[in-house]
């Protein structure tokens, strides 16, 4: 079946012109050693003496950069009003501004036909060029039609869709209008999406009929179909098209680009607050039920465009490619937000990294003519194990910067992400951040000129992020040389809001643990020389092809199996994936031709509940779990023993049966030699 890039409504919007594309953009940067992020605090300053003016005096710092960098329709009139105790985080009071003007007005009004997106299609050789006018025309008429079927201000939309202009214009109309916006990965299933569209109480759900990716097509509008027959908040779901495949339609469904084709390429964009609320995206927890994370608007989109410029040393006319599906706050920071905020043009990039083969990437860093590569440490590891010659064959001179997301890199996948695919000649930067930080917090760049770059580090803080190591009884643990929990005792603009709808929550997961810090979760070590390298998460959660997981989540949906009892699933690492869970499991009587069966429906329900990536990679069954003497499972020893360190479970003196130990070990050796036999 022929491939639809667009509807001919869509796509009479979206097709490129010829001719010269201008791609310069107004925001100040300079090369080397010297930064101009924001007017008088800012202008000729070096990295040191920036990241000490960000600390030593954060409300001049941030409101010159403020006032330098956006548009506002209102002045704010005060920079920041926050206390960390409480979870009080506010920036830019009494400003106002709309983020979706910031991103495409502005540049429209300056070089119209410069280029925004670079539609990476699934099948190579067949990309999209759309400029900021195109974009913006798109936006507005997405906007109008959203608005005249009853989306309104502070209304939530969902949106399920691949990576596409469609989608992109989505996030930016339901700015434009006041709506906020929550996008769902589209690999997620009907359950987990229904979850999410309650949660938020979302009013309209916009997705595609289908997706397509490594050269299958997936049906979107068939698994919205089954979510929101559980979501009597949604009023209707907007359906656009990218392949020809014909989806049937029901009272809520709308087509959505004969709908845009009726409408103005022309929205006045909603005055928004300064904390009004911009978008929720979920994350998993150590607790079985996702959250939602929000951020508002200036804050954020000031954060995701200034780490975008310095992190990255993006300039104008560069390509910025990021690989990140749109579903994961690294697609909202640094495909959509960022990049167009500051001007750029942002790939989009709907494939695989193996797809048609594994010299995907580059080709397309060939023909784009790529200059900063963005992606995830999984898909490095994956390619590592292809001959050199799938990266060799193709010219990867455009390149400038690469970059890494989503969880550590390993030391192999640095080296040969740096030698092999930038020639030793491109800076590295192994960044850290999170869902809640809205941006790059730590990264080797900005830095002096000249500056070293050690592999596997994430290395400095960014302006305005103050790192502090911790111990376990809540104490600052000063010098290097040390490891610690990471905290950072300083708020700065990007930082999520809240957790819809449960601000304790919040307070507690973030704030609580260490008072007057926002904890982040995982843990560092601060080297002789005072970088930063991550360690790991020190919660029960994971991390899957650089996607969080909660082992909660993944526990609720195996136990809610008839004949399971009881589970518990840890996290082990994996060559390629960087972690994967490990499930334990209880199962009442049954026979040994019925665990098989159990297993396999057990895989079936975490897909079902969650998605396919969330599937445990191991399945043990146990007699019993070991537990403390209040009834706590220790996941500490189920994780040594799954990762064959059974000699070194330290403390048991806690549990209330240790001979438990001994059974889960034993069960686990015989896992172990079954496997082995089958490979």
């Amino acid at each position: 079946m022929r491939d639809r890039v667009l509807s001919s409504a869509l796509r009479a919007l979206c097709a490129p012109r010829a001719g010269a594309v201008s791609l310069s953009r107004g925001a100040p940067h300079r090369r080397g050693a010297h930064f101009a992020p924001g007017g008088s605090a800012g202008g000729g300053r070096s990295y040191r003496e920036l990241r000490e003016l960000s600390e030593r005096a954060p409300e001049r710092f941030w409101d010159s950069v403020a006032k330098e960098r956006l548009l506002w329709n209102k002045p704010f009139e005060q920079v920041a009003d926050c206390d960390m105790r409480q979870g009080k985080i506010r920036w830019f009071l009494g400003g106002q501004l709309n983020v979706s003007a910031n991103c495409l007005d502005v540049h429209v009004a300056r070089a119209p036909e410069r280029v925004a997106l670079l539609w990476e299609r699934d099948e190579p050789g067949s990309e999209v060029k759309v400029t900021y006018r195109e974009l913006l025309e798109t936006t507005c008429r997405l906007a109008n039609t959203l608005k005249r079927h009853g989306v309104r201000k502070g209304d939530r939309v969902a949106i399920y869709m691949p990576v596409s202009p469609i989608a992109v214009a989505a996030m930016l109309a339901c700015a434009r209008i006041g709506a906020v916006h929550t996008v769902v990965f589209a690999g997620f299933s009907a359950e987990a999406l229904a979850g999410r569209i309650e949660d938020a109480q979302c009013k309209a759900v916009i997705t595609c009929n289908q997706g397509v990716r490594g050269g299958r097509t997936i049906n979107l509008k068939t698994t919205v179909d089954t979510a929101v027959k559980s979501c009597p908040s949604v009023r209707n779901v907007f359906v656009a098209h990218r392949t020809e495949c014909k989806v049937p339609m029901g009272p809520l469904d709308i087509f959505l680009e004969e709908e845009m084709a009726k409408e103005s390429t022309s929205c006045p964009p909603e005055p928004m607050e300064s904390e009004d609320m911009l978008f929720m995206l979920y994350t998993s927890g150590s607790t079985g039920k996702p959250k939602g994370i929000v951020h508002t608007q200036a804050g954020y989109l000031l954060y995701a465009a200034l780490t975008h410029q310095y992190v990255f040393d993006y300039h104008p006319g560069d390509v910025f490619g990021c690989v990140a599906d749109i579903g994961w706050v690294t697609g909202h920071s640094y495909v959509v937000y960022g990049p167009l905020c500051n001007g750029a043009t942002t790939v989009l990039f709907e494939s695989t990294p193996v797809y048609p083969n594994p010299g995907r990437y580059w080709e397309t860093v060939q023909r784009l003519g790529i200059n900063q590569f963005y992606g995830a440490p999984t898909a490095i590891r994956l390619l590592l194990k292809y001959d050199e010659n799938w990266v060799k064959k193709y010219d990867r001179s455009s390149l400038k910067t690469l970059g890494s997301v989503g969880e550590p890199i390993n030391r192999e996948a640095w080296e040969w992400f740096y030698h092999v695919v930038g020639d030793g000649k491109c800076p590295l930067v192994d960044t850290w951040w999170q869902t809640e930080t809205g941006g790059v917090c730590i990264a080797p760049q900005p830095a002096e000129d000249g500056a070293e770059i050690l592999p596997a580090m994430a290395m400095r803080p960014f302006f305005g992020i103050q790192p502090t190591l911790m111990d376990e009884k809540g104490k600052e643990i000063r010098g290097n040389d040390v490891s610690g929990a990471l905290c950072i005792s300083q708020t700065w603009p990007g930082m999520a809001r809240t957790i819809y709808g449960d601000h304790q929550r919040f307070v507690d997961a973030y704030f609580k643990p260490y008072p007057g810090h926002y904890f982040t979760g995982d843990g560092a070590y601060r080297s002789k020389e005072g970088y930063y390298q991550i360690t790991g998460r020190m919660d029960d959660v994971i991390n899957i092809s650089g996607h969080r997981l909660g082992t909660a989540e993944i526990e609720d949906a195996l136990d809610e199996h008839p004949d399971v009892p009881e589970t518990a699933v840890v996290g082990i690492p994996h060559d390629v994936k960087g972690e994967v869970p490990f499930a334990f499991v209880v199962l009442k009587e049954v026979g040994s031709s019925s665990q098989s069966q159990v297993i396999e429906e057990l895989k079936s329900l975490v897909a079902a509940k969650i998605a396919k990536y969330a599937v445990p990679d191991h399945f043990l069954v146990v007699k019993r779990l070991p537990k403390t003497r209040s009834g706590k499972i220790m996941r500490r020893i189920l994780r040594k023993v799954a990762m064959g360190q059974s000699s070194d479970l330290g403390d048991i003196s806690t549990l209330d049966d240790p001979s438990v130990v001994t059974e889960v070990i034993q069960a686990c050796d015989h896992y172990r030699s079954l496997e082995s036999k089958k490979n």
